[in-house]
């Protein structure tokens, strides 16, 4: 019997082995990669396009385009999709980012023969009507409208503009006159351009003619064709920038650079230091603006990856009256972690933290995949993980000052202060 009053062994033994999918190709180099042998008994699509910001043409195109994608076919209205989605216990997901778009079915899989030719019928023959597309629209400025109250979103959004530039797909940002220049001519447009699948994920157990009917359904969607790239050439923007709100009790800081991304070798390194920097809550900078200065309830740094770059940045939110106070704290914590060695306790005790945050990301089969699509389509080895663990390992005092002080010198920051 399990005798609990025991706590069980601490281990620093460490390992990260992903399972290995199934790898099918199927017509005009696409590739289907199946995780299989799952307990449960539901399954997942992941239809991934190259459909995100860095490939539209027109602001705004990629996100309206992916999510009017559910809003009506040639012969399914929106209420129909929907009411055909919940009958079955199904869900469709619609991500629209900086490089990808996907679309997600959620299925249980003695369902999933009712649902699949939806979906497929969804991601071929979208009929973008007009009414939906004013409705999707008209929600968005709403949301916009009250998310240009908020501060941190506010900051958020100065911050990427200056780093990368406003023309820049990591960059710009929608507002009201983009949204109001959109039409469904450039939906479908994009649509044609863009919306044929790069990859296709599957998670989950499929038998013979599940499998069979979806490899059918497949051929169904369009090709992929060639597109005329969009030049991403553009000059960053101010060091700083400030608004000023008269109402507003609060400041929110955004403080960061461009950096490299997961390509390259000195990637685990920087996501290390950024760890002991403000990675995580016994972070230098939760230890040091949160719980001794008492100037937030939370602080945070972070390394964004993105196919063609990298962002590094701190981002909080304090007292409008302590807001120049914060931001001294922020480039003492810098400077100290640029020019002290950081001590071997605080260096384990962060990888340990880091390592275990790891592993709890691969807690279920979905999550798995995601790891096996960040190295498929961020064109990494099969063994990344496995090296970001070692390295990661093995990373000493020195690498972590090295790293830091080509990567975080705050000479070529951006400031953005909102509040």
């Amino acid at each position: 019997m399990l005798d609990r009053r025991t706590p069980p062994n601490f281990s620093t033994e460490f390992q990260f082995n992903l399972p290995s999918p199934e790898i099918i190709a199927l017509k005009d180099n696409l590739s289907l990669v199946w995780l299989k042998e799952i307990q449960q008994d539901i399954v997942k699509v992941d239809f991934v396009f190259e459909a995100g910001k860095w490939h539209e043409p027109k602001k705004g195109v990629s996100y309206f385009t992916g999510h009017m994608l559910e809003k009506g076919t040639s012969n399914f209205t929106s209420e129909k999709i929907a009411s055909v989605l919940d009958q079955q216990g199904a869900q469709l997901e619609i991500s629209s980012g900086a490089d990808f778009t996907s679309v997600s079915l959620y299925s249980l899989t003695k369902n999933f023969e009712a649902v699949l030719p939806l979906v497929i019928e969804i991601l071929s023959v979208p009929s973008f009507p007009e009414d939906e597309f004013a409705l999707v629209s008209s929600i968005f400025l709403d949301t916009l409208k009250v998310n240009n109250e908020k501060n941190g979103f506010v900051a958020s959004r100065i911050f990427n503009k200056n780093v990368f530039g406003g023309n820049h797909p990591y960059g710009r940002y929608l507002e009201e006159a983009d949204i109001n220049a959109i039409s469904t001519t450039d939906l479908r447009s994009f649509f044609l351009n863009s919306f044929s699948p790069i990859e296709i994920y599957v998670t989950g157990n499929l038998n013979n003619h599940q499998f069979s009917l979806l490899t059918k359904q497949i051929s169904n969607l369009q090709t992929q064709s060639k597109r005329t790239p969009y030049t991403t050439d553009c000059e960053s923007g101010p060091v700083t920038e400030k608004i000023i709100k008269d109402k507003s009790l609060q400041s929110a800081i955004k403080i960061g650079k461009k950096t490299i991304n997961r390509n390259h070798s000195d990637y685990p390194g920087l996501l290390l230091a950024n760890h002991i920097l403000g990675g995580y809550f016994g972070s230098r900078l939760m230890k040091n603006i949160r719980e001794e200065k008492g100037l937030t309830y939370g602080i945070h740094s972070s390394v964004t990856s993105y196919l063609n770059s990298g962002v590094f940045s701190i981002s909080t939110e304090t007292n409008k009256n302590k807001a120049d106070q914060t931001i001294s704290e922020i480039e003492k914590e810098i400077e100290k972690l640029l020019s002290v060695p950081v001590d071997k306790t605080e260096v384990g005790t962060a990888k340990n933290h880091f390592l275990g945050n790891l592993q709890l990301e691969v807690s279920n089969p979905f999550a798995v995949t995601e790891k096996l699509k960040n190295i498929r389509l961020n064109k990494l080895p099969a063994s990344y993980y496995q090296d970001l663990y070692k390295a990661i390992i093995v990373a000493s005092d020195s690498d972590i000052l090295r790293i830091t002080n080509e990567y975080l010198s705050p000479a070529s920051f951006h400031l953005a202060v909102v509040g």
